[in-house]
């Protein structure tokens, strides 16, 4: 046999794998389908963060309206509203005067703040209540509540009558994707093997619940 016929198979040979397809599709699969999976479990890490978000607000009103009519959880919040200082030389005023009626009628008591880790019957009472709504990685040191002054809640004389804050604060959502790692670049952290990102602080104010009225209100 001559070496030119030798040569025909082989370069037949050699045109039928240029023309099989085989396969083409593994090295196209394999750069499309790590960014498909990013992208599916991204939509669902961006979901939990959303229902979580959702259902942390919930707890926050709620547990604002129970703090607005339950005893205070903190300890040291004032009781009733004193008189504030009075000039020498001039007439007090009279026990019943709206603490807005003028400056300084009603001592302004400092702002109280805990969270629901103290030992007090309403801290246990509104987290027995709102923590099935709060995310499944926060604890009663997540909860904090504010008792701060407003002269238009109260008059001199009657009881202290503050607005109440509740926040949901210091938590981080921890993400179970490779987005996760992401975020971490934007601010985030690396609590094990779990990247996370700040949760968003919520707030909640209400006024506490005393339709008592003095002579100004």
């Amino acid at each position: 046999m001559t070496r030119a016929a030798t040569d025909r198979p082989r370069a037949h040979l050699l045109r039928s794998l240029l023309r099989d397809e085989t396969g083409v599709a593994l090295p196209e699969l394999a750069l499309v389908l790590p960014l498909f999976l990013l992208l599916i479990f991204g939509l669902i890490d961006f979901g939990r963060m959303g229902y979580e978000f959702v259902m942390a607000n919930k707890a926050t009103d709620l547990a604002a309206r129970l703090a607005a009519t339950l005893p205070p959880v903190c300890p040291g919040v004032a009781t009733e509203n004193n008189r504030g200082v009075v000039a020498v030389g001039t007439v007090p005023p009279r026990f019943g005067t709206g603490c807005a009626s003028a400056a300084s009628v009603c001592a302004a008591p400092a702002t109280v703040t805990c969270t629901a880790a103290v030992d007090s019957a309403s801290a246990t009472a509104i987290w027995d209540q709102v923590h099935p709504l709060m995310p499944g990685y926060s604890s009663r040191a997540n909860l904090a509540f504010s008792y701060s002054y407003d002269a238009n809640l109260g008059f001199l004389g009657g009881p202290y009558v503050p607005v109440v804050t509740v926040e949901i604060t210091g938590l981080s959502f921890p993400f179970v994707s490779p987005l996760g790692a992401m975020a971490a670049f934007a601010g985030g952290s690396w609590e094990g093997f779990s990247p996370t990102i700040p949760f968003p602080t919520i707030s909640v104010s209400l006024p506490g619940e005393d339709l008592a009225q003095g002579e100004a209100g």
